[in-house]
C-alpha cells in the first residue's frame, strides 16, 4: 500500500489483512512498483493528495505499474488523483491522468455525501461479483467524477463503470485492465466491502 501521506493506511490495512493479504505500507518507489498489488488510498483534498503523491514519485509509480499491467486499486481520493484534473473551490488541480474528465463538486442539497449509499454495477464487474443489488457501501465525500470519457474504440475492452446517484449521478467505482478505484471506502463498508477488497485480490493474484 502506498504512504503518500494521505489515507486511512491503518483502517485499510486492517481491511487488506482480514481478508487474507500480505500488506506492506511504503513510500519506496521500487518496493511500490514491484508489489504484487498496490492500493492508492486518500483523504482529504484533492491538490494536497496530488502533492503527496508528486513528493513520492508516486504519478510515477502508478504510471510504470499499469505500463507492466501490474494492478493498482485506488480508494476515495485515490480514485479521484486518478482522472486528468480536480476542481476545489475554484481552484483547478493536474491529477495523473490515467483516465480523463475532471473530478468536481457534487451537485446534491447536502453535500458533503456521507453514509451509506447503493450502486449500480455492470453485469460482469470482477469487483461487485457474489453482491446484490442493494448492498449498500460506505461513503464520504464532497467531490467526484460525474462524467465518464474515457471509452476507446474496438478491440481495446470497454472500462467497467459503476454509478451512484446523490443529487446527481457519480462515478462511484471503476474497472480498466490492471486499474480499479472505488470512490467509497471499503475499509468502512463491513462484510460487503471485505467481499469487494477480497474480489479484487482474487482477481488480480489469480
Amino acid at each position: 500500500m502506498l504512504d503518500y501521506g494521505s489515507g486511512n493506511l491503518r483502517s485499510v490495512e486492517r481491511a487488506l489483512r482480514r481478508v487474507g493479504a500480505e500488506v506492506e505500507v511504503t513510500a519506496d518507489f521500487h518496493t511500490a512498483v514491484n508489489a504484487d498489488a498496490l492500493v492508492v488510498p486518500g483523504v482529504g483534498a484533492f491538490a494536497a493528495c496530488m502533492r503527496g503523491l508528486l513528493e513520492v514519485r508516486g504519478e510515477r509509480i502508478i504510471g510504470r505499474r499499469l505500463a507492466g499491467g501490474r494492478p493498482v486499486l485506488g480508494i476515495c481520493v485515490g480514485m479521484q488523483i486518478l482522472f486528468a484534473r480536480g476542481i476545489e473551490h475554484g481552484v483547478e488541480s493536474e491529477g495523473c491522468g490515467e483516465w480523463p474528465g475532471v473530478i468536481d463538486r457534487l451537485e446534491a442539497d447536502v453535500v458533503p455525501h456521507m453514509g451509506w449509499n447503493t450502486v449500480r454495477a455492470p453485469e460482469k464487474s470482477a469487483l461487485f461479483a457474489g453482491l446484490a443489488p442493494d448492498t449498500r457501501f460506505y461513503f464520504v465525500h464532497s467531490y467526484a467524477a460525474r462524467t465518464w470519457e474515457l471509452n476507446p474504440e474496438p478491440p481495446m475492452p470497454a472500462p467497467l463503470v459503476t454509478w451512484a446517484t446523490h443529487g446527481d449521478d457519480f462515478v462511484a467505482a471503476a474497472e480498466n485492465g490492471p486499474l480499479s478505484a472505488t470512490q467509497f471506502h471499503p475499509e468502512k463498508s463491513g462484510d460487503a466491502g471485505a467481499q469487494l477488497l477480497e474480489n479484487w485480490l482474487g482477481a488480480v493474484t489469480g
